[in-house]
């Protein structure tokens, strides 16, 4: 049976290492700034101000839990960066915003098979290209696709439109035929969100995702442990959400069809104004 891996945005390192202790996959530092303000500013989504130094400092305290780090869009750059962010620690590096296969050949020239990378599928013309750059990646390498900036590429409202308009499907299986693990956005807490967190869930148990970001309830801006440990109890709302994957792995896909049904009306209803899970 697959495993629901998950992934949090932290560069506590207290936070970082209790994450791991809880059974956190991935410590996910986020160093993208070029651009984002220009398309995310409008909407609550996390904006970075992290740095190589944060990725030294998580690197530091983590055994077992993966150091990924998400560089900027491709540019000039983009090979310095990569070398940075791996002599800092990290284990993996993400590509966000690219839209072509000359940039992601360019990536993984810079990256040299140094750490396994992961693509953020992202724009249109990514997801379109899927066929094109699935074969240049390797064994450890990942697909995640991100819908917050799908949904503003597409010029969407809602970033569950991108789920519940079936966008994914077609992409998804490209992914399990080629034999890459993949993961989908990010996700609330179980019982909660104005798309239950079930559905989404059960969304990533039909497409076969094997990743998800922990969206912002899960540490709530949190800066110490102690403030983390006030507002949420981590390592229960794994086992939920985590239990809640199990079970819709094994379920009839009749009930996961309708689960996606349910929604895409819900996204159909709420699509007037944007909205952000993680």
């Amino acid at each position: 049976m697959k495993h629901l891996h998950t992934m949090l945005i932290t560069v506590v390192p207290e936070i970082a290492l209790h994450a791991q202790t809880c059974g956190v996959d991935t410590i996910f530092i986020d160093m993208e700034a070029r651009g984002k303000a220009d398309r995310q500013g409008h909407l609550d989504t996390h904006k970075s101000a992290h740095t190589y130094a944060d990725v030294a400092r998580i690197a530091a305290v983590l055994s077992k839990a993966e150091v990924m780090v998400r560089i900027n869009p491709p540019w000039d750059g983009t090979s310095a960066e990569v070398d940075a962010a791996i002599d800092a620690g990290a284990q993996r590096v993400m590509l966000p915003m690219f839209r072509n296969v000359e940039q992601v050949m360019e990536f993984k020239r810079a990256v040299a098979g140094r750490v396994p990378v992961t693509l953020l599928v992202e724009t249109a013309s990514s997801l379109a290209r899927l066929p094109v750059f699935l074969p240049l990646l390797g064994q450890e390498d990942r697909i995640h696709f991100g819908l917050n900036d799908l949904c503003i590429d597409m010029q969407l409202n809602f970033l569950f439109e991108v789920l519940g308009g079936r966008l994914l499907d077609g992409p998804a299986a490209l992914c399990r035929d080629a034999g890459i693990p993949f993961g989908i956005g990010g996700v609330g807490s179980i019982g909660k969100g104005m798309v239950p967190a079930e559905w989404v869930i059960s969304e990533h148990a039909r497409l076969g995702s094997e990743w998800v970001i922990l969206s912002r309830a899960f540490h709530g801006g949190a800066e110490s442990l102690a403030d983390l440990s006030s507002c949420i109890d981590l390592a229960a709302e794994l086992k939920a959400i985590r239990r809640c994957y199990r079970e819709f792995s094994v379920t009839a896909p009749s009930i996961l069809e309708a689960n996606q049904t349910n929604l895409a009306l819900r996204a159909a209803a709420t699509n007037s104004q944007p909205h952000k899970i993680a």
